[in-house]
């Protein structure tokens, strides 16, 4: 079995990122978020983004103190889901995850 050429077939993959709430507090920020998302869609002709913009503290308070945060909805991988809902291993994976800022 030989591997896929993403690089040729953009459209088909899937991009998650996590981005700190801080990144989008002033408008500079909210324009730059614009012109990574134009970029990506109109230039490398990209097909999907998942966001989720939280914390990594946040993420961590919830998995410390889940009835404080019942309500906190993160994406996983194709689907939104309660974060204290998750297995302690789908947490981890979501804290896990590179936290970018702009």
């Amino acid at each position: 079995m030989g591997k896929l050429p993403t690089a040729a077939i953009l459209g088909g993959v899937l991009l998650n990122q996590k981005l700190n709430p801080a990144t989008l507090e002033n408008e500079s920020d909210k324009q730059k978020l614009m012109i990574l998302l134009r970029t990506f869609f109109e230039v490398h002709k990209g097909w999907h983004i998942q966001y989720n913009i939280v914390s990594r503290e946040t993420l961590l308070e919830a998995k410390k103190h889940p009835d404080q945060y019942r309500d906190l909805v993160v994406r996983v991988a194709g689907y939104s889901a309660f974060f204290t809902a998750l297995s302690p291993d789908a947490q981890d994976d979501i804290i896990a995850r590179t936290e970018h800022m702009l």
